[in-house]
């Protein structure tokens, strides 16, 4: 098998992009590869927006060994796994989820990473998480129609000086009523009076009236 690293952390093995098992044996039923005795998880881009970002070409994707994220709308953990294969024990992902059985769920797919602390709370309030230390990246994914405002607040109380934020915007959440491309257009210039956009792809075929951005303060 091809192996490639095309970002610090995420490979290509075969034209799969896959990254390094951080707890071998352990997976959320995904193919595992062996090459080299490593293991390797393969990342769908069906199954991960962050995936299907990256296999949709955006050139900048800022997490890696050793960062430390603040993940909204971390749900059950599934991307979010591939994110602590990537960062390693050196790095830590907060994940903030509103959905208490998500949380359970959450725990119980994790206990073993070492690099992931759920946290039961509301996006559209980090006041209430406000203990949370300042992170390199800010990654959301939330279906709310005030999904760039919550993006902004956060992004605003926690990212480093020289961090990143990386939203997967959910159209048909923000007002199903409107043409996605209007949703995407009204939400990148929100997101320019305060941050530079560094990517912005829509996710078809993978992820239907979705679209990502990268972006980091000016």
């Amino acid at each position: 098998m091809k192996l490639k690293e095309i970002f610090d952390g995420v490979f290509s093995i075969d034209g799969r992009l896959a990254t390094k098992n951080l707890v071998k044996g352990r997976s959320y039923s995904e193919k595992i590869l062996n090459i080299g005795g490593e293991e390797y998880r393969v990342w769908n881009p069906d199954k991960s927006k962050a995936a299907a970002a990256i296999t949709k070409g955006i050139r900048n994707f800022p997490i890696k060994k050793g960062s430390k994220i603040l993940y909204l709308g971390i749900a059950q953990g599934q991307t979010a796994s591939y994110f602590s294969d990537i960062i390693g024990h050196e790095g830590i992902i907060y994940g903030v989820e509103f959905s208490s059985r998500a949380v359970s769920d959450l725990v119980i797919s994790t206990e073993k990473r070492g690099n992931i602390v759920s946290i039961k709370a509301d996006a559209r309030k980090p006041e209430d998480y406000s203990w949370v230390e300042k992170v390199d990246v800010v990654y959301e994914d939330v279906a709310d129609p005030e999904q760039v405002a919550i993006l902004l607040r956060n992004a605003g109380a926690f990212l480093k000086k020289g961090g990143y934020a990386m939203m997967a915007i959910k159209s048909r959440s923000i007002d199903v009523t409107r043409a996605p491309k209007e949703i995407f257009r009204e939400s990148v210039e929100m997101i320019k009076n305060t941050m530079e956009i560094l990517d912005f792809v829509t996710l078809e075929p993978h992820e239907v009236d979705h679209a990502f951005i990268v972006c980091r303060p000016r």
